[in-house]
This record gives structure tokens, sequence and C-alpha cells, in this order.
């Protein structure tokens, strides 16, 4: 699809992202996700980052546990170093802007692009037809998510790039349909050597809060001791660290805690294995168990000290809704006349 003409100053730079309270968050959910929120807080960009509850919905969520979840990834965010202040922080279903223009965008793109969400296939397994349509239009809402507040980046894990591409083909088409350029077309940010942290149990397979197993995974609630016991079980080889990162291939379990200790230190990979070269997984354990243990201790504290508080992060939770309301309201009425609907009154 041809997209629209558009200048680099057409649109002022603003970061979206967004995380789903199901189930526990994990060393996964940090590396790949919370760390590099704060990063970009601290960048000095406009940032807007949101507790996906509707998402969460596309399949079925106990309702207190939902609550519970909801505040729990509002506390990891703020542990983790985003500040409420500084960036926006709210949940998805206070903004109406989130649902309202995600059914204008189900009006705008193809079932069939939907069919083709390789997370889609991968959810809804072989009996798709017993799937929510909810889970199939999930890519719609995330590009409303999106372009609700005219974001022009979000930083993604290389398993939600083609979530981005697709909220590109919806602004792309919109533009073209309505003669506009309205929508930025938006840029995914995907760096660093943890993008995509993968199991304990299954260097092949990406670390998951769905994996039946609490082995395969490091959670931001566990303590010292689970994390130290975690890493120390976790799958590697016979064959020492080499010395350099090629070396690595073929050999998926040993790569991904190279990767892990090279994240947790904001190192490469090149530089660990300049380090550990030669030594064996005993020596290399321990010392990514410290580092993990050091790094994640004190997110976990606040995060449980923010749980003691729950009417504290709901009010978090509302300030920051206010806040991403007032950004988004004005950009969905200029969608309603764009479409062609009468609106006597803004709200």
């Amino acid at each position: 699809m041809a997209e629209p003409v558009q200048t680099p100053q057409a649109f002022p730079t603003r970061i979206f992202s967004g995380i789903q309270p199901s189930g526990s968050l994990t060393l996964g959910n940090y590396l790949g996700a919370l760390k590099r929120f704060a990063q970009k807080q601290n960048e000095g960009i406009e940032t807007l980052y949101c507790v996906v509850d509707l998402h969460a919905i596309t399949v079925w969520q106990d309702p207190a546990k939902l609550r519970q979840q909801t505040r729990e990834v509002a506390a990891a965010y703020i542990a983790s170093g985003i500040d409420p202040k500084r960036s926006i922080l709210y949940n998805q279903s206070q903004v109406r802007a989130h649902t309202e223009l995600a059914w204008i965008f189900n009006c705008i793109a193809r079932i069939g692009w939907m069919y083709r969400m390789t997370q889609f296939k991968d959810k809804a397994g072989a009996n798709s037809e017993a799937s929510s349509l909810g889970l199939l239009a999930y890519p719609s809402l995330m590009a409303a998510d999106i372009l609700a507040f005219k974001a022009t980046h979000v930083p993604v894990g290389e398993d939600q790039k083609q979530h981005i591409e697709l909220c590109r083909d919806i602004a792309a088409k919109f533009n073209h349909d309505y003669k506009v350029n309205f929508f930025p077309i938006t840029e995914p940010l995907i760096e660093g050597p943890a993008t995509k942290v993968m199991s304990l149990r299954d260097g092949t397979k990406k670390m998951s809060k769905s994996d039946p197993s609490d082995q395969s995974r490091i959670n931001l609630t566990d303590d010292a001791d689970t994390i130290a016991k975690k890493i120390r079980k976790a799958k590697t080889d016979a064959e020492p660290l080499p010395d350099n990162v090629e070396a690595l291939d073929g050999r998926p379990d040993a790569k991904s805690l190279v990767n892990i200790y090279a994240a947790l230190s904001d190192r490469t990979a090149a530089d660990v294995l300049t380090e550990f070269a030669g030594a064996q997984f005993g020596t290399f354990k321990p010392a990514l168990a410290d580092l993990a243990v050091a790094k994640l201790g004190p997110i976990t504290a606040e995060m449980n000290r923010l749980m003691q508080e729950p009417d504290e992060i709901d009010a978090i939770l509302g300030r920051g809704a206010e806040r991403a309301d007032a950004i988004s309201a004005p950009i969905l009425n200029d969608v309603y006349d764009i479409v062609g609907m009468i609106r006597s009154r803004q709200v």
C-alpha cells in the first residue's frame, strides 16, 4: 500500500506502549519493555504508558483478578522507573478514544489483514471459530491505542512488530481514503540485547508469563532465593562459554543467559563473553543470579509497597487517564469530522 507523503515536522515525537494485565510480569517484561520505557522517558521524549486491560479480556478474565493484575502492572511501571508526573500512566478502559477509534478502524481494516496476524493464529489454534471476535480484532484496537495519540514511535518486542506494520497500514489507508495527512506512520523501536528474552527451560522459546512451568521464567514478584534457584536450574549445555558471540550460534540456552546478563548490566554480549570466556556455567550462573537479584530486588520491594496502597495506584491511573483524554479527545473529534459524523457538541 502506498503511504501518504509526510514530512518529519508533521508530527511531534511521541511514544506510546502498553502491557496486558494478564499474569505476573516477568524478567522478559522488564528487560524487553519496562526498562526501555524508563530510558525513553529519561530522554525527554513525550511518553504515554498504558495498562491495556481491554486487550486482556479478548480471553476470559476473572474480574477481581483483573483488577488486581491491573494494579500490579501499574506498580511494575512505577517501580521500574516510570514517573507518573513525567510520563502519562493510565489504564486503557478509562479513556474512551481507544474503543471509539477502534470501531472506526474496524471499518477501515480488512478482515484478511486480521487473519494473517501470526499471534491470532497462535492463540486461536485449530478451533479459531470458537475464539472471540475481540481476539481477531485485537490489532485494530492496538492501532487505535497508538493513533489515538498520534504516537510516532512504539517500543515493542520482535513478536509485536507485525502488529505495528498493520497499524501503519491502517493509518495509511485512513489517510488515503479520506485524502488527509492526519495520522503518522508509526515506527517500531526494537533495540537492545534482550528485546526478546528466552525461557530458562528452553532457549528457543520466548519467556512467557503464560508458560505452564514457573521454572521457565523469573517473575518480578520472585524473592532473591527464588531467583537464584531458577537461574541455577536454568537449562544449559556442557561447553564452556566462548570468547565471541558468533560461537554461541547453535547454543540457544547459553546465548539466552549471556544476553540476559548483558541486558541487566547494560553491556553487550561481546563484553560479557570477554569477561567470562572459558568459564563453565557453574561459575557464570552464580554471577548472573547475583546480578539479577541486585537489579530486580529494589523493583520487587517497591512493587510490594505500592500493592499495599491500592487507592494510591488507582489515583495515579485516574490522573493519568485525565491527561491521556486531554490529548486523545480532540484527535477523536477530528476523526469523526473527517469521516463525516455530525457532532453537535464536542465530548
